[in-house]
């Protein structure tokens, strides 16, 4: 490892190398490497390495690398090993970004655990993040052929399910139901763009102290190009209204946040894309994360995924499957694109 460092031609060069575990969460780890006073992080897959996590890495590598340059806030790579001798798994290395997340603490912390004004700017922050991703020009970043855009949303629906019959072991009611609905639906200004893919609170960092200001967009494995809005759809499907439990909705306190269609207003304003269709993207996002933590709970149900976190998905997976269904029953079907 130190080898391949110092071929990189990374700060430290020579000095011995310190590791520090940061975090793991529900799939890849991050590791702080320490050499003198230089400090990196390293992204890798867990130690039980699932099915495409490898190549997963090199397209996190590729959309950090293209977003070098714009203004959405994300760390700096300087280096991608896709040598499995150096250790058994590609990894790449990134700058180390001062800031905290809140999946690092138990609570907000000051001044936003008790500056309700201050917190809101945490909201702020959140959706301007993604709006100014919306904005990138993707083709000129060079990710012209980093995904496919082109029938993005006719895929969505079957493309979850076949993942979900490889691994599925019990009935998740609404799913199908949901799934029906979007079938039925096609968004009527689908403008493609950079998507995150699982933007939320957990995946973001902010600058110590206030006022609240985001300083890096991190965990970028299921980033692809196609509709930047399921990322706004994302945010807003598990964010509670001031009418709502804000306080035990989520692993946040959302007390004294903006409303979803503050969000939403936010949104339309910096990314000049319409918000009119939300919920079709709030109810895809709830169909496709209750699939993409049925993968991680069944893993863990039996027995080959190390990180303990994924025994909590089994609830998860119902509540947004059901929540699901019960918007797609209030939701009209929208017209077809070529109506």
């Amino acid at each position: 490892m130190q080898q391949w460092l110092d071929h990189q031609g990374l700060p430290g060069s020579g000095l011995s190398l310190e590791v520090e575990f940061i975090s793991g969460g529900a799939s890849n780890e991050a590791w702080l490497l320490r050499r003198g006073d230089a400090l990196l992080v390293m992204r890798k897959p867990p130690r039980r390495i699932p099915p495409g996590r490898n190549e997963s890495m090199i397209r996190e590598f590729r959309v950090l690398s293209a977003l070098q340059g714009t203004d959405v806030p994300h760390p700096r790579v300087f280096g991608l090993c896709t040598d499995p001798e150096v250790l058994g798994a590609n990894f790449y290395v990134m700058e180390y970004v001062d800031g905290w997340s809140c999946m690092n603490r138990t609570g907000w912390p000051p001044p936003f655990d008790s500056d309700l004004e201050a917190r809101r700017g945490l909201a702020w922050e959140l959706v301007d993040g993604i709006a100014r991703l919306a904005r990138v020009d993707w083709k000129a970043a060079g990710l012209a052929d980093f995904g496919r855009p082109d029938g993005f949303h006719e895929r969505q629906v079957d493309r979850w399910l076949h993942l979900l019959s490889q691994v599925q072991f019990r009935p998740i009611p609404g799913l199908e139901e949901a799934a029906s609905w979007l079938r039925g639906y096609r968004p009527r200004h689908y403008v493609p763009g950079i998507l995150h893919g699982d933007y939320q609170f957990a995946n973001v960092m902010f600058a110590h102290g206030a006022p609240a200001r985001l300083v890096a967009i991190v965990d970028w494995e299921m980033a692809t190009v196609g509709d930047p809005l399921l990322d706004l759809g994302w945010v807003l499907m598990t964010w509670p209204d001031p009418d709502e439990d804000r306080a035990h909705s989520g692993y946040v306190d959302y007390t004294g946040m903006p409303t979803r269609s503050e969000l939403a207003a936010r949104y339309a304003s910096l990314s000049g894309r319409p918000v009119e269709e939300i919920d079709y993207y709030i109810i895809l996002g709830r169909f496709k994360m209750a699939i993409v933590l049925e993968q991680g709970y069944a893993a863990w149900s039996r027995g080959t995924a190390d990180n303990p976190k994924m025994a909590l998905f089994g609830d998860i997976v119902l509540t947004m499957a059901r929540k699901a269904a019960e918007l797609a029953r209030t939701t009209p079907l929208g017209r077809k694109p070529w109506y």
